[in-house]
């Protein structure tokens, strides 16, 4: 054929433009995208040769070669795949330029949900990543079972135009070569060339050759390692060959906590190879913390950092995924939502939960461990994973009265501990154990001997109304009516002290809710409890520490109708309910229940000269 020049629709330099310069993030890519292209190439070559021998053509030695030529400032990417004729080469590297942009994914996508995107040897829109760092790319190839002579050239400059023409190439194949702008020789070094294959393309299953200089006589010399351990059999794989690679992974310095290394078969194939760390990293709860294993197709990384593929609250697991069938965008870089990815994502997740799972169970210590410094992120998924709460719920683990300090008990554990006759869950929320212990909120349960569980995560607050568990909702000790004694009781505590309670009432009107008789009190005289729905002081702290305005709303005071203050208190009543003393000790009591739950007194200098009062006329008494 003749030298043809060909021109790009009018849009093309704009598509062009958003390649270059939007679709990927680091431009050493352009190496890994043309070895991926060149690994597809004698992929398929290798797949039709199984029935047509004469594609072999006598040369069954698949390889990459990578060709630097500084005096030109060029590097060639050759492969001896399957090759291009003249039709070939101009549809696949003229691809973006019979299409729009829109129209270009779609067809992308349609061509690789058709063909399960296998499509091997199509250059596409990776191999434009090209013009991110040269000034002309020139492309010469041949293909199988085709006559030399027969050989193309294709050219472009990316300026909206590019030539086609006849050549001749002994082999059959494809060279890219790419003229390197002046910014970018520095791809030129050998350093930098290997850093890319070790980077991106070292799990490559055909080897990536150079020619390099060794005690002044030049020799080929494989750059890639072409081991994946992820797809090999686990009977094959050291326990320190799986650490080894885990400090690869993940930068860590120590041993994985476990270990999941599986392959899934059938309509979605797939190999994952994931690790759990025994360490939090520092950043765990940062912004920019990277979530998602590295995801490989057919041994070339295509993200660092996949996170579509695990919930964010599993963004602590490392490790590798693969598989040859998974459909990308336009990128490479960004999955598509597909059902593939989201087949994947489930099977890996539920992987890791059955780890997990199995580790509390199996190595309790172990568990507990790893509890310390992933707990948060697990408490996430049960405020955000609503299908797997349950099976999350089995993984928690709290300190309770029942339990010694730094001893834990999980959901389970607790049920069956429970009394026959026990309605719920009891639990209270804190900053430790130690304050919780004394608090006059566990008196009655202290008591009747009902376990109740500490929360010391600022997280445990929205987590703690979805640990219903075995059929028993979950019940705060500070917040809301509890009745743990006879209602008879109750009742009768009511009616004798109503008309002590009316006037506390209209005393404090402008400070609570309302005031009732306690089921909660056995050794105080009194407390504060948020009203069932209402946010308990806890909520507020984390909701202020979090910078949010947390909304004021008055507590209804409980009174221990077996205390002798409030008796003292009802029989000043009786003898005259005008006696000022009453007023005075409705407010000791009231800044008394806020100085017992942690709260600042509203009136120091009244508190303080009301104690003053009643320490002098206890003292002129004695």
């Amino acid at each position: 054929m003749s030298h043809q020049t060909l021109e790009f629709k009018t849009e093309v330099k704009e598509l062009l433009h958003l390649m270059i310069h939007s679709l990927y993030s680091h431009k050493e890519i352009f190496l890994r995208e043309l070895i991926s292209n060149a690994s597809d190439a004698i992929d398929k070559a290798r797949y039709h040769s199984l029935t047509d021998n004469s594609i072999l053509d006598g040369d069954g030695d698949w390889k990459i070669k990578l060709t630097v030529d500084k005096e030109n400032h060029s590097i060639t990417v050759s492969d001896n795949g399957i090759g291009m004729n003249e039709e070939e080469i101009i549809k696949a590297l003229g691809t973006i330029a019979h299409s729009g942009t829109k129209d270009f994914i779609k067809t992308l996508t349609e061509k690789q949900l058709k063909d399960n995107p296998e499509l091997i040897g199509q250059f596409g829109v990776g191999f434009y990543s090209s013009f991110m760092v040269a000034e002309r790319v020139v492309v010469i190839s041949r293909k199988a079972g085709d006559p030399k002579e027969k050989a193309i050239r294709w050219e472009s400059k990316a300026d909206g135009a590019f030539t086609v023409e006849s050549f001749e190439k002994d082999s059959r194949g494809t060279d890219v070569i790419l003229f390197l702008n002046e910014e970018n020789r520095e791809y030129l070094d050998e350093w930098q060339i290997r850093s890319i294959v070790t980077k991106y393309s070292d799990y490559i299953e055909h080897p990536i050759c150079m020619d390099v200089t060794k005690d002044k006589k030049t020799e080929e010399e494989i750059l890639n390692s072409r081991k994946a351990i992820w797809l090999k059999d686990k009977s094959e794989i050291t326990k320190e060959e799986y650490t080894d690679f885990y400090k690869h992974v993940s930068h860590d310095f120590g041993d994985p906590a476990r270990v999941i290394h599986f392959k899934a078969e059938g309509t979605s194939e797939f190999s994952a190879l994931l690790f759990i760390p025994k360490k939090a990293p520092f950043d765990l709860f940062y912004k920019e913390f990277k979530i998602g294993p590295i995801l490989f197709v057919k041994r070339v990384q295509i993200m660092d950092h996949c996170e579509e593929l695990l919930p964010v609250y599993l963004r602590f697991v490392k490790g590798v995924v693969e598989s040859s069938d998974l459909p990308l965008n336009v990128s490479r870089e960004i999955l598509q939502n597909n059902r593939q990815v989201d087949v994947i994502k489930k099977n890996i997740t539920k992987k890791v939960l059955d780890a997990l799972a199995e580790m509390k169970n199996s190595e309790p210590e172990a568990y507990v461990e790893f509890y310390r410094e992933f707990s948060r992120p697990i408490k996430e998924g049960i405020y955000v994973d609503q299908q797997r709460k349950e099976q999350l719920k089995d993984l928690l683990l709290f300190e309770s009265t029942k339990t010694e300090p730094g001893k834990h008990a999980s959901l389970k554990e607790y049920a069956e501990r429970m009394k026959a006759d026990q309605e719920c869950i009891y639990y209270m929320t804190g900053e430790s154990r130690e304050e919780m212990e004394k608090s006059p909120y566990l008196e009655a349960f202290k008591e009747k001997d009902l376990e109740v569980l500490f929360l010391t995560d600022e997280i445990d607050e929205f987590i703690a109304p979805d640990l219903e568990y075995a059929n028993k909702k979950a019940k705060s000790v500070t917040r809301g009516d509890v009745d743990l004694d006879k209602k008879e009781d109750k009742k009768e505590a009511e009616k004798k002290y109503k008309k002590v309670i009316d006037l506390l009432k209209d005393e404090l009107k402008d400070d609570i809710k309302d005031i009732r008789v306690s089921g909660r009190l056995k050794d105080s005289p009194c407390c504060l409890v948020a009203d069932e729905g209402d946010m308990d002081p806890n909520m507020e702290r984390i909701m202020k520490m979090m910078g949010q305005t947390a909304p004021v709303g008055k507590r209804i005071l409980e009174i221990n109708p077996a205390h002798p203050l409030i008796e003292s208190l009802n029989a000043v009543f009786e003898k005259d309910k005008s006696n000022p003393v009453l007023k005075e000790h409705a407010h000791l009591l009231y800044e008394q229940a806020l100085l017992l739950e942690g709260s600042k007194l509203k009136d120091p200098a009244g508190f303080t000269k009301r104690i003053s009062s009643l320490m002098a006329e206890h003292l002129n008494k004695a």
